[in-house]
């Protein structure tokens, strides 16, 4: 069912109805416009909602997607201590993992056996990693699995892989294509202000780094995600100003296939743990969450098609609502997530694509399984459920979890220079 927005927007204020009458003729929403978005109350914001969800049906339709994935955060162990994350933990640390190649491609290919298109390869920044441990990984993978899909190594990473390789950026990026990198993860992205990265991240990739990495990926036909992490330290003139930077390079380059908005964990996240800095939040609220993605689909309309939420942070009921609010993927299955767990979320590691597609009918719209490029494989548009091999899987905790998987003394880091 459609709604006729337009007599609805004479209620609103003047400043917000000009803004989405323009946002729904396909007229670029500037970043200030946007900024006055995430200011609205009342039916204000809820005009804001239904115009995000609007745009959303005319750009993708009723469909929401999903994919069949696993994550495979492979070391804990990082030479980066950012002040948002709880996951990683310092060579000399007990709870220092590293999960051998052997063990990353076991995991690989026990998802692929249960219907998993991708794994998803992120992880700390070891010191002393060898040059070539990335494209060692993806190699083996492929050599086990030539038909799955890597979605590995955020921008961070390909830099720090750069310099331990001592090597161009440009060339480690085409290193990792040839050794079976399919495509990036847009992460370590957070706020793309460099003032701010400096106060919760010092040391991290910077704005100039990032962009760099990302460019040149899409120029070699690797395609990438977006994502911002929000409710923290950042401001909201920080948030739209991120947004169109992510625009803007999408102008030049087309090749983010979705914009992730990641909501901030801040239970065991240590800047907000040990307060750091005055001001720091408990993450977005839900209004927050809700103009956030609202936003992001508003202003990305005719350039990102895909507005991803995540159901890891954010939990099932509201991911079911932020559908109605712009999104239109459900993200992967994961079977394995230990970043935002370690960070406090509660919201488990793994969906069985029935539960999505469940949820997904719940709010009358059509579930469908697609791949890392969001080609539709499945769609489920009938009321007939059959059981995919994931779905079979009565037991989740075959597959571990982070708190055991910091406690296997066989996992354990070694430190390369002690050996």
């Amino acid at each position: 069912m459609t709604i006729n927005i337009e007599p609805l927007l004479k209620n609103a204020d003047p400043i917000v109805s000009e803004i989405l009458n323009n946002a729904l003729s396909d007229k670029e929403v500037s970043a200030q416009e946007g900024l006055e978005l995430f200011k609205t109350t009342g039916i204000d914001f809820h005009l804001v909602g239904l115009v995000a969800d609007e745009i959303r049906r005319r750009r993708v339709g009723d469909i929401v997607s999903y994919v069949v994935n696993r994550n495979i955060n492979f070391t804990n162990v990082c030479i980066k201590q950012c002040g948002f994350c709880a996951f990683s933990r310092d060579f000399r640390e007990e709870e220092g993992y590293f999960l051998p190649t052997e063990e990353i491609v076991r995991r690989a290919k026990e998802a692929h056996q249960l219907g998993a298109t991708e794994v998803c390869i992120q992880a700390g920044l070891p010191p002393d990693m060898k040059g070539d441990l990335y494209e060692n990984i993806c190699r083996e993978i492929k050599k086990e699995i030539p038909d799955i899909h890597i979605h590995g190594f955020s921008p961070e990473e390909i830099l720090y892989g750069a310099s331990r390789s001592e090597t161009s950026i440009e060339e480690f990026l085409k290193r990792m294509k040839e050794a079976g990198v399919d495509t990036l993860p847009g992460t370590s992205a957070e706020i793309l202000d460099q003032k701010l990265r400096d106060v919760i991240s010092p040391g991290r990739i910077t704005v100039e780094n990032w962009e760099k990495i990302i460019k040149n990926a899409h120029k070699m036909g690797i395609s990438t995600t977006s994502t911002m992490m929000f409710g923290h330290l950042e401001t909201l003139e920080q948030r739209v100003n991120h947004i169109a930077k992510l625009r803007e390079i999408q102008k030049e380059t087309g090749g983010f296939t979705e914009f992730v908005p990641l909501n901030f964990i801040h239970t065991e996240a240590p800047m907000y743990k040990h307060q750091l800095h005055e001001g720091i939040r408990q993450g977005g609220s839900g209004n927050d969450v809700l103009l956030t993605h609202a936003v992001a689909r508003i202003m990305l309309n005719n350039s990102i098609d895909n507005i991803q939420m995540s159901w890891v942070k954010e939990g099932q009921k509201m991911s079911q609502l932020l559908l109605m609010w712009g999104a239109n993927d459900f993200g992967g299955t994961l079977i394995n997530e230990s970043i935002s767990t370690s960070a406090g979320s509660e919201h488990g590691q793994l969906l069985r694509p029935k539960e999505i597609r469940r949820m997904i009918k719940e709010i009358g719209r059509i579930p469908a399984e697609r791949n890392t490029n969001y080609k539709i494989l499945k769609k489920f548009d009938s009321d007939e459920e059959t059981d995919e091999e994931l779905d079979k899987v009565s037991d989740a905790s075959q597959f571990g979890s982070y708190v055991e998987l910091i406690k296997i003394n066989k996992f354990k880091y070694k430190n390369p220079r002690e050996k």
